[in-house]
This record gives C-alpha cells, sequence and structure tokens, in this order.
C-alpha cells in the first residue's frame, strides 16, 4: 500500500492519503477540526473501490482515569445506497473495522 502525507504538519488542514490493492481501495483523509483534547474532526474520501465523502468525528470524555472515546460517521447517501441498506446490514460490514479501530487506538494510548 502507498501511504503518503500533505498539507499541515500536524492539526488543522493534514492530509493523509493511501492508495492500495482492491481490498484497501484508494482514498483520503483531512482534519477539519482539532480541539485537543475533545475533538477531532476529518474529512474523509473513498475513491476506490467505492466512492464515498463523509465526515468522521471523534470525541473524547475523560471519565476518572480513563477517557470514552465516540466514533461518528456520517455523509450523504443517494438513492441507490439507501436501497442497498435495505439489503445489507453496514453496522455489520463496517462495525468491526470500528472496533477494530478504536481497539488499536487504545492499545497505542497506553503504551
Amino acid at each position: 500500500m502507498q501511504r503518503s502525507y500533505g498539507g499541515a504538519a500536524s492539526g488543522r488542514g493534514a492530509v493523509y492519503a493511501w492508495e492500495g490493492n482492491k481490498n484497501v481501495g484508494s482514498g483520503r483523509m483531512e482534519i477539519l477540526e482539532a480541539s485537543p483534547p475533545s475533538k477531532i474532526v476529518i474529512k474523509l474520501d473513498f475513491l476506490k473501490p467505492f466512492e464515498a465523502h463523509n465526515t468522521a468525528e471523534f470525541t473524547m470524555l475523560p471519565q476518572g482515569n480513563a477517557t470514552s472515546i465516540t466514533w461518528l460517521m456520517r455523509g450523504p447517501a443517494s438513492f441507490m445506497v439507501k436501497v442497498m441498506h435495505v439489503f445489507i446490514n453496514m453496522d455489520r460490514m463496517v462495525g468491526k473495522d470500528f472496533e477494530a479501530g478504536l481497539a488499536n487506538l487504545q492499545r497505542l494510548a497506553e503504551k
């Protein structure tokens, strides 16, 4: 997989892009808002295998000695995508990826 970084070195305007095989596809992420320590908003553009343009938002809420993180993704859905949602459970399809991502974030944060 090829990865590239651009824009700002960190925070708002930082860009990460990837180009991979048919399983990974290609896309781009750009930080739109970074409000440490409570919120990060990312513009997320999937280009291949399916084009989609979404906003991902991470909200961190301190709870004692731990932090609760909420990962939300939202974006427009065409009529055909809405029809697909009738037959495909999107939570089941991408939920495992969200869980794996949160587990990786936890592992890295606890180092």
